[in-house]
Order: C-alpha cells, then structure tokens, then sequence
C-alpha cells in the first residue's frame, strides 16, 4: 500500500465511514434463530420418513404373523381328523376362530398334510398372495406401500412357516382374509408413528435451538447490537464491545470486531483533531502570508545594503522567504490530502542538499557534521522546492534524532549521498549515525501522527517526504544501515529526456 494510500485510508475516507456507520441499521425481517428452528424441525421430519417406511412394512409382517400364529395355535389344539380334508374344528369352533382372525379361510400344513380348519361357506376371489418365507425387504417395503395406497378392497392369502422349526417348514399356516383389516391397522400405526415422530421433531428442535441459540445466536446479537450502538457515536470509546475470551471462532470474531472498533475510534478522533487541526491552519496562515509579504518587502531593501556579510547572507534570505510563501499557499493542498503536481526541471542536486544544510536547524555547539556526498555533477528532473521540503524534513528528524543524545563521545553525522544504479535510477540516500528507529515508528513508517520516532513528535515530516517523493513517481523506503543509525533511500524514476537547461536551485 502505498503512502497516499494509507493517507487516503487514514483521512480521506474517514467521513464517509463515519457516515455508513450512523446510518439506521438494518432491519430484520427473517431472524436467524427462526431460520435455525425450521430447518431443525424439517431435519428431523426427514429423517423420520427414512424410518417411517420400514417401521410401517414391519409392522405389516408382524401383524400377518400374529394371524399365522393364532391359526397355528388353533390348529396345534384341535383333534386330528378321520380324513385329511376334512375340518378339525366343530361349526361352533370355526365361527369363534374366523370371527377372531376376520378370516374366510384358516389351515395347516405339516409333515405334507393339509388340514382345514376352518373356513365360510363362500370365499371371496383372490388378490394377492403373501408367502412370508419368501419376503425381503424391498417386498416388504413394496407391499406396505401398495397396501396404503391400493388397499381396502381386496382378498389376501397368507401363507409361511410358524414355530421354532421354521427353516424346515413342519408347520405351515394360510389364512385368507380382507385386506381392509390390515389397511385399517396400518392407518392406524401411521398415525400414531406421524405423531410420535413429530413429538420428537418438536423436542429434538427445540434442543438444539436451545443449544444453537446459546452458543451462536446470543453472541451474534451481541455483536449485531454493539455495532449498531457503535455506530450511533464511532469515537465513544465505551461504547466497544468487549470479547468475552471465549477460545473459539466467535471468541476470535469478537475480539477482531472490539479493535476494528478501537482502531476506527482512534481514526475518527484523529480526523476530528485533523479538521480542526485545519481549521486552525487556515486562520493562521492568512496572518502568516501578511508577515512574510513584509519581510520579503524589508529583505529587498536589504539589496541596498553593501556590507559583505549581508550581501552573502540575502541571496539565502530571499530564497527562504520565497519557499516560506510557497509553503502557505499549499497549506490548504495538504490539508485535502493532495500535494500539487511537481513542476519538474534538471536541477544539481549537490547544490541543493547544500541549501538544505545551510538551513538546518543545527546549533553551533551542538558538534553535528552536516556532509554532503552528492557529486557536483549529479543531476535529477524534480521540482525543486518539493523535493527541497523532502530532503529538508528527512535532515530536520535526523537533527532532533542526533541532538536527543547526550555525551561527547559519540559522533553525530548527517549524510546526503547520491548515485546512479545499473539501469540508471537516481538513489538519493539520507543517513544519520542517531540511535535509529523505533519499532513503533517502523511499524507506522510514512503515517502521519503515528510514524514518529520521538516523543511529542507527529510523524508530518516523514509523510510529507514520502509524499512528494511518490508524486515523483518515485519510492522511499528505511534500509538497514551499516552501523547504528537510520537510513533513507530514494530511488526515483529514470528520466527519458532533459526537460530543460540545468537550473542552480
């Protein structure tokens, strides 16, 4: 990310943040925790219908055993017959038995004897047969099916072996009945299993919404009601949600939400402090632009003047006066965030980190060598006030950095050297033998107010410098320096042609 980038993220887009984040929430028409409670039921619903059917076709089996079974009983306790086809049972006996099965036909089989037990003087016409021994599942489930939806009106044979021996078949019962008995059964057991599972659908549901809602929905309308009261006032620092230290994901989104937050309250105070900040900058520099005007006014009377110092010294004055007024006219650029296109003309560098030195803030006991290491002949395309602030800025935090330490064994040298790489970019570096840079001011390299490597400072100087250099359509970047101390290299773009005679600065 580039600097004007991050100025732009910083200043540029703080009002309209602060006006996405006071505008009326949303509102919420489908809630999530009802969402969460539909799909729970829906879930379950359908989960109870893979076991519905198989439940139902079970139920079938075992209710055409059950009447297996009875004909088998009763055959077990009736008297052996004279004949083989002859009944078993007295007429009394097989009313009682086809009255209790709601049969028309009961018999056995066994040791391959038939016997009829017990039978009506007409049998209807038969529909289907159910040999039980030769069921599967899929027939099972087949026919369950076909009995709830085609069934009512039809007559049944039911056959299959019945009793501890039924791999070998010994006894065998058939019973022919109504379908409509077991249809009516079966209704019956479905309702009962439809409610049953809906009852457990219910309870499962609200289980889990239960759970669901603890562990997920409260902490998401936490969050949802800390952004909205957030957003009502961003730079209210009590209004900030606090994590509650939970170890899982929403644990981790709270905590990023609570410095989303604390870092867009510190962003839109410091805006807050910026505007007024401009505001006063504005008020002041009308003042300052007056004050200058005369003294540039007073400085040409000085060209009158012929003591040597002062003619030496007016050359200097003239051109800090004239660079004073420029800055007070782009005060209000940089207050928008936007510096003015440089003007670029081939300018000696060497003369102009000489004015820079010749204004730096250095004291004369203060034992700072000021060492300028650009060839004489070294020439860029820039323009050359920016580029004077640029390099003026980077010396100024190089002398307070410098003047910060005490003891007079250490050396204090500021250097402005310059060279061409292979492919023929200008790299202009600017090194100091101070105690370096600060993490934190590393860490917000080139950020106003925040990348400054001193207490009190704002961090103005080094963004300003970054700037104007990217204006350039250069790049300035900290390099490890060789020894202690801070180093800064820019590295500008290759000129394509001389865009006009060599200017002396």
């Amino acid at each position: 990310m580039t600097v004007s980038e991050q100025r732009s993220e910083a200043a540029g887009d703080g009002p309209r943040r602060t006006e996405r984040a006071r505008s009326p929430g949303p509102a919420i028409r489908k809630p999530l925790s009802v969402s969460l409670l539909w799909v729970t039921l829906l879930s379950v619903m359908v989960a109870e219908i893979f076991i519905f059917v198989p439940s139902v076709a079970h139920f079938r089996l075992e209710w055409l055993r059950q009447k297996l079974e009875t004909a088998a009983a009763a055959g077990l306790t009736a008297e052996q017959p004279k004949e083989p086809e002859e009944a078993v049972l007295g007429p009394r006996q097989q009313a009682a038995l086809l009255d209790a099965l709601q049969a028309d036909l009961v018999a056995i089989a066994s040791g391959g004897t038939t016997r009829l037990l017990a039978r009506k003087e007409t049998i209807p016409t038969l529909d289907r047969q159910v040999d039980i021994a030769k069921t599967r599942w899929p027939t099972l489930i087949g026919g369950a099916i076909d009995t709830l939806l085609f069934g009512g009106n039809r007559t049944l044979r039911v056959l299959g072996p019945v009793g501890d021996d039924e791999e070998t078949g010994r006894i065998v019962a058939e019973v022919v009945f109504p379908e409509r008995k077991l249809r009516a059964a079966m209704l019956v057991y479905a309702r009962n299993v439809f409610l049953l599972s809906l009852l457990i659908a219910l309870f499962a549901g609200c289980l889990v919404y239960a759970a669901i809602s603890s562990l997920l929905i409260r902490p998401i309308r936490a969050m949802t009601r800390s952004m909205l009261r957030f957003g009502e006032a961003p730079t209210d620092a009590s209004r900030i949600i606090a994590p509650s230290g939970r170890a899982d994901e929403i644990g981790a989104a709270e905590a990023e939400l609570a410095s989303m937050q604390a870092t867009l309250a510190t962003t839109l105070r410091e805006q807050r402090h910026l505007a007024d900040l401009g505001l006063a900058v504005s008020k002041i520099n009308h003042d300052l632009r007056n004050i200058l005007a005369s003294a540039q006014m007073v400085s040409d009377r000085l060209a009158d003047v012929q003591e040597p110092r002062v003619q030496r010294a007016l050359p200097l004055l003239l051109r800090s006066l004239d660079r004073a007024l420029s800055y007070t006219q782009s005060v209000m650029s940089y207050g928008k965030a936007v510096e003015s296109e440089p003007v670029r003309r081939r300018i000696r560098l060497h003369r102009l980190v000489a004015d820079v030195f010749e204004v730096a803030p250095v004291a004369p006991d203060s034992e700072i060598e000021l060492v300028n290491a650009v060839p004489e002949d070294f020439e860029i395309d820039v323009d050359a006030d920016q580029f004077f602030r640029a390099l003026n800025n980077l010396c100024r935090n190089a002398v307070q950095a410098l003047e910060a330490e005490s003891g007079v064994i250490f050396v204090r040298r500021i250097t402005i050297g310059a060279e061409r790489a292979a492919d023929g970019t200008p790299v202009i570096r600017v090194e100091d033998t101070g105690p370096g840079l600060p993490p934190r001011a590393r860490a917000h390299l080139f950020r106003a107010f925040r990348g400054s490597g001193r207490a009190g400072g704002t961090g103005l100087g080094l963004a300003i410098a970054a700037e104007i250099v990217e204006a350039h359509g250069g790049r300035i970047e900290l390099v490890d320096a060789p020894s202690a101390g801070a180093r800064f290299e820019i590295r500008l773009p290759r000129p394509e042609a001389r865009l006009g005679p060599p200017d002396a600065a």
